[in-house]
């Protein structure tokens, strides 16, 4: 997979959950989710129970609160979209604040806030408690099509190189006094990334033949085999058990 690559989400530390394989985690990450998801929105208590587990994950792995919470910011848009939903919503109305809402929509918008933010949450502290190379070797060990692992691997490789391309182009542009103000400059800026685009292709020809001439037969090699015991597992899944318990009494009661 080559060397490490450190990344903004990361934030290096020895807690117990850095120290978790990196299959386990994405497992329990995975298994959260879809546990989150399937919990009845009307179960309110069932999603503060989750956020509550998460907090607890969160203090050890000695994950910062604003940490966590200026990451969640990701999911503005969503939160966008949830506001809209009593509004455009159709179906029983009710009044809230001097305002018609509709009822659905209001059901709508709390299910998409509150587990759309619990699942970002979820890969927030995956992401910061898991380097990217470890990412990719734990999805490389839950047999994910190998062809998906090459692709984000090089996508994480050459994200860097890409976008120090892009600033040199800014910078040739103002070097020569141009400064988008308007749609007239929008001809330049379509130009530079059609420029950006041809590049970007050719590297990657340039790179693949790099790769041919060293043996590259469609299978990235695997530098360590990352293997987890039973308590692993057990410590990993206590994450996802704990919420499906959460998850069936919201279902029961």
């Amino acid at each position: 997979m080559g060397a490490g690559h450190a990344h903004r989400l990361y934030r290096h530390g020895d807690s117990p959950v850095h120290g978790l394989p990196p299959h386990t985690k994405i497992a329990a990450v995975f298994a959260f989710v879809v546990v989150v998801v399937s919990t009845p929105r009307t179960a309110m208590w069932a999603f503060g129970l989750y956020a509550v587990l998460l907090a607890a994950v969160a203090a050890l792995a000695r994950v910062p609160a604003g940490f966590l919470l200026r990451r969640l910011l990701i999911e503005v848009p969503f939160v966008a979209f949830a506001v809209l939903l009593p509004f455009v919503a159709q179906g029983e109305r009710t009044e809230v604040l001097g305002l018609s809402l509709s009822v659905n929509g209001l059901w709508g918008a709390w299910n998409v806030l509150a587990k759309g933010t619990l699942g970002v949450a979820a890969s927030v502290l995956l992401a910061a408690t898991t380097e990217l190379r470890a990412l990719l070797l734990g999805l490389q060990r839950l047999r994910l099509p190998p062809l998906l692992v090459q692709i984000a691997s090089f996508m994480i490789r050459y994200g860097d190189v890409i976008t120090d391309e892009m600033r040199r182009m800014r910078i040739a542009r103002e070097s020569r006094g141009f400064t988008a103000r308007g749609l007239r400059h929008w001809g330049v800026l379509a130009k530079s990334a059609g420029a950006l685009f041809i590049r970007s292709y050719e590297r990657g020809e340039r790179v693949h033949l790099a790769m041919i001439s060293r043996g590259y037969a469609g299978a990235m090699p695997v530098i360590d085999e990352v293997r987890a015991d039973r308590a692993q597992w057990s410590y990993a899944l206590a994450l996802p058990v704990s919420a499906l318990v959460v998850c069936l009494l919201g279902w029961m009661l």
